[in-house]
C-alpha cells in the first residue's frame, strides 16, 4: 500500500473519529457572559461529542474530554515575536477571542472561542497566579503551536488502567519510556499541564514526607494530566455562567419551569408527577 493511500485512509479515519455529534438540547450556560468574563490563562474544559471524546470519557471517567487555554485577543499579546507567530497561525480578525488547543488530526492550533459557543464549558482559573507567570504560560502555549497530536499517549493512558504485570511486554505502556521524538507530539491537557509546570504552578501535585518529617510537593508527570484534573485541582477556581443568575433574592423561584411538575428522562420521555413519585419509592426500597 502506497504512502499516499495510507495518508488518505488515515485522514478519513481521523475525520470519522473527530466528527462532532449535534449537541443535545440548548446549552445551560450563558456564552455571552462567559465570553465577557473570561481572562487570559484560564483553562476551559469542554464536554466533547465526538468518538474520540467518547474514548477519553471512558478512559478518564469524566465528562470533560477536552482542555484549552484562553490567551485573549491577538492584539493583546504584548510580546511582538509571539504576536507575529500567532498572526502566522491565525488569519481571523485581531479582535477575535482566541484559545490554544491540541486536536487529533490538526495538532496544536489557535482557534476562535466562538467555535465553542454551543458547547458545555467550564472555566478553571489558576488561583493567585502572578501576572508575569500568566504571560509565561501563554508564551509556552503559543510556542507549541504546530506540534502534532499524540494519539499514542491516549492509548498509553488506557493501558495504565490494567495491571502492569499480566500484560504482554509489547502492550505495556510506553508513557514513561524515553523517546527522542516525543517532544513533537502532545495531547490537549499535556500541553497545558507543561505550560503551568514551567512556572511551577501546581495542578494536582503529589505530597511527600521527607526524612525530617517535612512535607514537600512533587509535580505530577504532565503526561498523566487529563482535563478532569483541572476540575479537581484545589489550585484552580471553578467558574460557571448559567443562563440565569441565582442570587440571594431567590431568583430560582422565578425560573421558567414547565407547567406542573413534569420531569424528563435522559431519553427525552416525560414523567408525570405521580409516576416520578412511584419511581422514587421503588428506588428507596
Amino acid at each position: 500500500m502506497g504512502v499516499q493511500l495510507q495518508n488518505k485512509m488515515l485522514k478519513k479515519f481521523t475525520s470519522w473519529l473527530m466528527k462532532e455529534k449535534p449537541p443535545e438540547g440548548l446549552p445551560l450556560s450563558d456564552f455571552d457572559r462567559l465570553r465577557f468574563e473570561i481572562k487570559p490563562c484560564d483553562v476551559l474544559l469542554i464536554e466533547g461529542q465526538s468518538r474520540v471524546s467518547d474514548v477519553i470519557r471512558l478512559v478518564t471517567l469524566s465528562p470533560w474530554t477536552h482542555a484549552m487555554l484562553y490567551i485573549g485577543r491577538l492584539r493583546e499579546i504584548e510580546n511582538p515575536l509571539l504576536r507575529a507567530k500567532l498572526r502566522e497561525a491565525y488569519h481571523g480578525d485581531e479582535n477575535d477571542q482566541l484559545v490554544i488547543e491540541s486536536l487529533l488530526g490538526k495538532g496544536t492550533i489557535v482557534t476562535s472561542l466562538s467555535h465553542y459557543a454551543r458547547a458545555h464549558i467550564r472555566i478553571c482559573r489558576p488561583d493567585g497566579i502572578s501576572y508575569g507567570d500568566r504571560q509565561k504560560v501563554i508564551a509556552y502555549a503559543i510556542n507549541n503551536i504546530g506540534l502534532k497530536y499524540n494519539i499514542r499517549q491516549i492509548l498509553d493512558l488506557a493501558r495504565l488502567l490494567y495491571p502492569w504485570s499480566i500484560m504482554p511486554r509489547r502492550w505495556r505502556s510506553s508513557l514513561f519510556t524515553y523517546n527522542a521524538g516525543e517532544p513533537t507530539h502532545q495531547i490537549c491537557s499535556t500541553m497545558i499541564a507543561e505550560a503551568f509546570s514551567s512556572v511551577h504552578f501546581p495542578i494536582l501535585p503529589v505530597r511527600k514526607q521527607t526524612a525530617d518529617n517535612e512535607i514537600e510537593l512533587l509535580q505530577r508527570n504532565p503526561k498523566l494530566i487529563t482535563p478532569r484534573h483541572f476540575d479537581y485541582s484545589p489550585f484552580f477556581d471553578i467558574i460557571k455562567y448559567p443562563i440565569y443568575e441565582i442570587s440571594e433574592k431567590a431568583l430560582y423561584r422565578h425560573l421558567p419551569w414547565a407547567d406542573g411538575k413534569v420531569m424528563i428522562n435522559d431519553d427525552g420521555t416525560l414523567v408525570k408527577p405521580n409516576k416520578a413519585e412511584e419511581d422514587n419509592s421503588l428506588g428507596e426500597e
